[in-house]
């Protein structure tokens, strides 16, 4: 039995196909150097002030009948955030601004943000606040966003389901359980 006839390969279709063996060898190494590329560094910010990040975000989100910031794992969504994903720029004002927070607490009770009494901290937030600038909205922002995108809060809070179920339009709140987002 002979093997069936081969067809004639063109010069384009040749050259095609070492293309594509050529870039089939160098995939594994070009994928292992993207994906390292990818992954961001370890979250290294100095304990200090680690722990005034952590509590302020815990002002900014404290725990009540729903998690805060704390309960949910925003500290260190923060930290990563602040060290591989966010402008240069903003990063340095957030890091400024903690340590100025932390100075204010030493100079105004004698002790680091994170030991002072939530009062205390508040009072501190604030005069922060107050004082303009980006620190504030920065460490807002970045606090919201790391609380309502943790799937705790998700489900706990929001009350998202990621499978709702058929599409209703117009229900009213008081059949669903006066949840806004699923049924």
């Amino acid at each position: 039995m002979n093997p069936p006839a081969l067809a004639p390969c063109t010069r384009r279709e040749a050259l095609v196909r070492a293309a594509a063996l050529a870039g089939l060898s160098l995939t594994p190494a070009w994928l292992d150097r993207v994906l390292a590329a990818a992954v961001a560094p370890a979250a290294t910010l100095p304990p200090a002030r680690a722990a005034v990040l952590a509590a302020a975000a815990e002002r900014i989100l404290p725990r009540t009948d729903t998690p805060g910031a704390a309960d949910v794992g925003v500290p260190a969504f923060l930290a990563r955030l602040l060290e591989g994903y966010v402008p240069a720029a903003d990063r340095d004002a957030v890091m400024a601004g903690l340590d100025a927070l932390e100075a204010a607490a030493r100079a105004a009770h004698g002790r680091g943000f994170a030991e002072v009494p939530a009062a205390g901290q508040d009072a501190l937030i604030r005069a922060a606040a107050e004082a303009g600038g980006p620190f504030f909205p920065l460490l807002r922002e970045y606090t919201l966003l790391g609380y309502f995108t943790s799937e705790r809060v998700g489900r706990e809070v929001l009350h998202y389901d990621p499978v709702p179920g058929r599409w209703e339009p117009c229900v009213p709140l008081a059949e669903v359980g006066d949840r806004l987002w699923t049924r």
